[in-house]
């Protein structure tokens, strides 16, 4: 029997420093007692800001101090359409709250809708994702999206509540062509995963090919999606790397560049340092 093919670490292919996570689930089971160590192989790999997402009020409370020594960490707010169905008043008001006694909240997500699991109904999806954009414009923050197979509706309620323009970065685009030019039409920021590396994507590189590098950002989205070669495994914010290294090549660009590109977009898109 041959040797398993070793995988390349991302620590050791060089690239610099100011990338950017736009979009981790570092409080989720996978991580527990490993963030220092997650986080400083990222470091190493050359990612300088980590935006750690918290799905609802819960989550936050549970899960903020666990970064308290990781200031590079800013942090997303928001209810996910999953659990749309338990979203209150009481849930938009302590969502509320913390914006306003946590700086390091920065934006309010993911939310939007998601008709794949449909864990919660339409009705309610579509009542959660209007009270926190409503909250969003109140509070003077980016929104971050959630879109599965409802990219039709999506768009349709950012319209209708005045988002285009607006801070709205649409989180883990897996689609074609079509809809990056609508988002793009809207004003709006567009978010890669690790997906991109995925060989039969081709409808995803397609339209990578025709985003503005000042409109783009990446994410891992971990512990989820993680790119070839670790695809199958526990994602994690280091093999951003490998999105990039795709990315670039698609958009023919040096690779550090496009990093630290999408990294200042994304500390520019969300306000942070």
């Amino acid at each position: 029997m041959g040797r398993k093919k070793s995988r390349p670490v991302p620590q050791d292919l060089g690239m610099p420093p100011g990338g950017a996570d736009s979009h981790v689930h570092l409080d989720f089971p996978a991580f527990k007692g490993k963030i220092p160590q997650v986080l400083d192989r990222a470091k190493k790999s050359g990612v300088s800001t980590f935006g750690q997402v918290f799905l609802g009020p819960s989550a936050y409370l549970k899960g903020r101090d666990l970064f308290k020594p990781f200031p590079e960490v800013f942090y997303i707010l928001g209810v996910h359409p999953h659990e749309a169905s338990g979203f209150t008043p009481e849930t938009c008001g302590d969502m509320a709250a913390a914006v306003k006694h946590d700086q390091r909240i920065r934006a309010i997500g993911e939310t939007g809708f998601d008709f794949f699991y449909r864990h919660s109904s339409e009705e309610k999806q579509k009542n959660a994702f209007k009270a926190q954009l409503e909250l969003a414009r109140e509070m003077e923050l980016p929104v971050v999206i959630h879109s599965r197979e409802a990219e039709a509706e999506t768009i349709k309620i950012l319209k209708q509540t005045g988002f285009k323009n607006k801070k709205v970065l649409w989180h883990c685009f897996g689609q074609g062509l079509e809809l990056g030019r609508e988002i793009l039409d809207q004003g709006w920021h567009i978010s890669i995963p690790g997906s991109i590396t995925f060989p039969k994507n081709a409808l995803l590189r397609e339209a990578l090919a025709e985003i503005p590098p000042g409109r783009l950002l990446l994410e891992t989205d971990c512990p989820f999606i993680a790119p070839e070669p670790y695809r199958g495994k526990r994602n994690e914010p280091a093999f951003m790397v490998f999105t990039a290294l795709a990315a670039a090549e698609i958009m023919d660009m040096d690779a550090g560049d496009l990093w630290r590109q999408c990294g200042d977009n994304c500390r520019d898109f969300f306000g942070v340092n």
